[in-house]
């Protein structure tokens, strides 16, 4: 009885030894061989027409009631922190009590051909040196 118990521990301790040889990532220290294989980066998506998309949803961008007067739009840059696209806009905007807010910049960042996320450009951001285009 007891010699099975010992047999069955060797098994058991044989059986996880070995399958930790399977489990070498890209940066284990074993040789080339053992290593898993890297991922393919994904292909890039062709760039999106910015300006079609804002022409048809500008309400993604701007409120109706900021009035987006003078609409300009950069060329679409691939987005270096994830996937999809980024793209600067301009308008003259409205505020809510009627007054005018002047030249207004935005990021917008498009993924799979929808606008996901705006954000107000800071001093610093590239697209103060953007060239701009009028829809």
């Amino acid at each position: 009885m007891r010699r099975h118990i010992v047999h069955i521990a060797l098994m058991a301790g044989g059986a996880l030894w070995l399958a930790g040889c399977g489990m070498a990532d890209v940066r284990s220290p074993v040789p080339e061989f053992m290593r898993a294989k890297a991922p393919e980066p994904a292909p890039l998506e062709a760039p999106p027409d910015v300006k079609r998309m804002l022409g048809e949803r500008l309400d993604q961008v701007f409120t109706a009631a900021s009035q987006p007067a003078h609409v300009r739009v950069s060329e679409p840059r691939h987005n270096l922190r994830g996937p999809g696209w980024t793209a600067c806009v301009r308008a003259e905007l409205v505020s809510v009590t009627g007054k005018p807010l002047g030249t207004q910049t935005y990021r917008i960042t498009i993924a799979d051909g929808v606008i996901s996320d705006r954000r107000q450009v800071e001093a610093e951001d590239t697209c103060m040196t953007e060239n701009y285009e009028l829809i």
